[in-house]
């Protein structure tokens, strides 16, 4: 479904629940970077960007966290971006909801603590996708430089600390921002 529409989202996972029974890990990583200027933000522009950024966030959080807590508990893991701590231009929208995760993140990890429910945020840097494998060679260069480990990250380095987030392993830890970029400021 489309997560901007939170009644139909929550819908969604509350049939996924009825089937399949409690959600005990949530992972919220939809989202989208459309580049815009600032002078071309709309007011419906605006509420898009962070209904598709952060809203459903929230709204999946609430519709699951009940059955979560009775089920002894679980994990939320919220996907940022490095991107608002940049201060990146043309992407107000954007950084403003991704910095806005964190917020959430925070606030419901002390809230649901109670109920046994951790609530994290893994924020990754620039990372091998489609999307950076369009950067032209001057701009990946000057990236480059500015990520000590000098390199892009992968995929499958922002799953692994998607899974610890998710398993026993991390059992103590909650209202944290992990941070996967490679070194990058």
């Amino acid at each position: 479904c489309d997560v901007r529409d939170a009644h139909a989202y929550q819908a969604l996972l509350h049939r996924v629940m009825a089937e399949q029974g409690p959600i005990h890990v949530l992972v919220n990583n939809a989202g989208r970077d459309d580049r815009h200027a600032m002078e071309d933000v709309t007011p419906e522009f605006w509420d898009d960007r962070l209904a598709l950024n952060l809203k459903h966030h929230f709204f999946a959080i609430q519709a699951v966290a009940p059955a979560m807590a009775a089920a002894g508990g679980g994990s939320v893991i919220n996907m940022g971006s490095v991107s608002w701590m940049r201060g990146r231009p043309n992407l107000v929208g954007y950084t403003t909801a991704k910095a806005g995760i964190l917020g959430l993140t925070r606030t419901l990890a002390r809230e649901l603590g109670p109920r046994r429910i951790r609530v994290n945020a893994v924020v990754p840097g620039f990372i091998e996708t489609d999307m950076t494998s369009e950067l032209s060679e001057q701009v990946r260069s000057a990236l480059l430089e500015r990520i000590p480990l000098g390199r892009l990250g992968s995929v499958a380095e922002i799953a692994a600390v998607v899974h610890f987030l998710a398993s026993d392993a991390a059992a103590y830890i909650t209202g944290q921002v992990i941070h996967v970029n490679g070194g990058l400021d």
